[in-house]
């Protein structure tokens, strides 16, 4: 039974292709949504970031509702993709809302138009997609190959498409009149865009019956084994490592707000926008090679947390060398160590949902009790909270140093704060992060918990203590 295949290539690949339409969205928004709202609208950064601050909130609210709401839904389409393909006519419109904010309306009124929109995209719409999205890997296939097959056609689409977005977008939004029609224009395009692709997507596959699924399960009592949301809450801040992961998490995405206000630092100190998008290439590149040898490195390194770990500090490193290629204000060497930077968060990015899985493993073994999937949704909510608050700390820096979006210069003040962002701040979070992955060896810390179990003798549980 294991063995059986349920997809076809195409499958996998119309599968993959829902993260185009996922990331015309994420990374529409991620990039430039900050820029479009200070330089074009006219709006305080301080102002946007702490309505995105607060916006996220109803975001993380939101995930398990719609969770819950999947859950409990029987149509001919199956469970999650009806969600998938409706959730997007609302993404799609509240994404050209939000680049479509009317420039000589008060600015009381661009405000909230701006949260009503930015939110009932993100917390509504957008969750609901992505949930259900996420959730058709489990529910097209019983096949662990396939789901991981899956995953990687999913990921390769991810950081394509968001090289594409960031390397095109600027000139797009000029090449259609710039301004308020430029960026309207771009939004309409996307969104169209991600229209299409997210319904072929829905249909290149067919959810199984729900009977076959339960069959799936080696074990029946776990499946009806039920845990409110306090008990699995307890569970999850017992376990330390998920604290790690969730702080790493977190972090990443703060560090990835701050990759973002490059068009900013290309803008005023480096005095060409478009190089934007040059440097998206010596990020997204390395990242997907990163992708492609990640199965060999675990492997040959037997295990993620050295992989990991040395990865990290690479990337540490290569941030480190950004710094002082920034200062001595060199394109070329800017762009080789931002290359080598993310070659070494690569890895991480590869093999951190399996360890997720080596953190569950760890509560099972520890309490004897199973909370896969509330594992990954209360991490999710972790990338929420660092997206938000990344976006929102650059907007409030950007207040804090004098940023005028209608100025042709920018005061010495935020020029340093720019170099403080762009420059520093990456490299102090890379660094943290390397501290908390050298805390996170789980897999040597699962392999004591097992060898009592498979006896003295277990040559695996002591390969991987001795690591």
């Amino acid at each position: 039974m294991q063995d059986k295949t349920y997809l076809k290539w195409y499958n996998k690949v119309g599968y993959g292709s829902g993260d185009i339409a996922g990331n015309v969205v994420y990374a529409f928004l991620s990039s430039f949504i900050m820029i479009y709202l200070t330089n074009t609208v006219g709006l305080n950064p301080g102002i946007v970031g702490s309505l995105i601050a607060a916006s996220k909130f109803f975001d993380g609210v939101t995930d398990i509702f719609f969770g819950a709401m999947i859950d409990k839904t029987k149509t001919r389409l199956g469970k999650a993709r009806p969600w998938m393909l409706y959730a997007y006519i609302g993404c799609a419109v509240t994404l050209v809302a939000i680049f479509a904010i009317p420039v000589d309306m008060g600015k009381t009124s661009q405000y909230v138009w701006f949260f009503i929109a930015y939110t009932l995209l993100n917390a509504v719409f957008y969750t609901a997609n992505n949930i259900a999205y996420s959730a058709l890997t489990a529910l097209v296939t019983k096949n662990s190959k396939e789901r991981v097959q899956m995953g990687s056609c999913r990921f390769i689409f991810a950081f394509a498409t968001s090289l594409l977005i960031q390397s095109i977008t600027v000139g797009a939004v000029a090449a259609f009149g710039g301004g308020a029609t430029g960026w309207r224009t771009i939004a309409i395009i996307y969104a169209i865009i991600g229209l299409v692709v997210n319904t072929i997507s829905v249909l290149s596959v067919k959810e199984l019956p729900e009977e076959e699924l339960i069959d799936a399960t080696p074990d029946k009592t776990e499946l009806s084994e039920k845990y409110g949301l306090i008990d699995a809450a307890k569970l999850l801040i017992s376990n330390k490592y998920y604290l790690m992961i969730c702080g790493v998490y977190i972090l990443q995405q703060v560090y990835t707000a701050m990759i973002n206000m490059g068009i900013y630092y290309m803008t005023y100190v480096l005095q060409n926008e478009n190089l934007y998008g040059i440097f998206s290439w010596a990020v997204n590149i390395p990242l997907i090679i990163a992708l492609v040898f990640t199965p060999t490195l675990v492997a040959r390194w037997n295990g993620m947390y050295k992989l990991n770990l040395r990865g990290y500090m690479l990337g540490t490193l290569g941030r480190a060398l950004v710094i002082v290629a920034g200062y001595l204000q060199s394109v070329p060497l800017m762009l080789l160590f931002t290359a080598m930077a993310a070659a070494g968060q690569g890895p991480w990015q590869g093999d951190m949902n399996a360890v997720i899985a080596s953190c569950s493993e760890y509560t099972y073994l520890t309490k004897h009790k199973r909370v896969d999937g509330t594992m990954y949704s209360c991490t999710s909510l972790g990338v929420k909270l660092g997206g938000g608050l990344g976006t929102a700390i650059a907007g409030w820096l950007l207040a804090a140093s004098g940023f005028d979006g209608t100025a042709l210069t920018q005061p010495d003040s935020c020029i340093q704060m720019l170099y403080f962002m762009y420059l520093w701040l990456p490299m102090i979070i890379s660094l943290i992060i390397t501290f908390v992955l050298s805390k996170m060896n789980v897999e040597q810390a699962n392999a004591k918990l097992r060898l009592p179990v498979h006896g003295e003798k277990c040559t695996f549980c002591e390969d991987m203590i001795e690591r």
